[in-house]
């Protein structure tokens, strides 16, 4: 899901050319810039940027906007759920 949104956004983005190299951003993702000398060293930092930007506004509770056919869905855990599996061993049998 991650994965399809940022290639959604890179799909999306915007590049231009500055004196110093590429500066890009993305329609509709307020504060995602990215600045870099080549433009595919500015795609792969936009890249880590668009996944930052997303994992920090699912952590603080934000909504994060559906780009095109590309969304990020999160569902709250149960209260009372475990958060950790039991360890496995060989198989997927549980360990003794």
């Amino acid at each position: 899901m991650l994965v399809e949104y940022v290639n959604e956004a890179l799909h999306r983005a915007r590049y231009i050319v500055d004196g110093r190299g590429f500066c890009a951003t993305v329609p509709g993702l307020p504060g995602v810039i990215a600045a870099a000398e080549s433009l595919e060293a500015c795609g792969d930092q936009l890249a880590e940027v668009v996944e930052d930007w997303v994992l920090v506004r699912v952590w603080r509770g934000l909504r994060v906007p559906r780009l095109g056919g590309a969304s990020v869905r999160v569902r709250r855990a149960r209260a009372g759920a475990s958060r950790t599996r039991p360890a496995k061993g060989l198989y997927g049998k549980p360990k003794r």
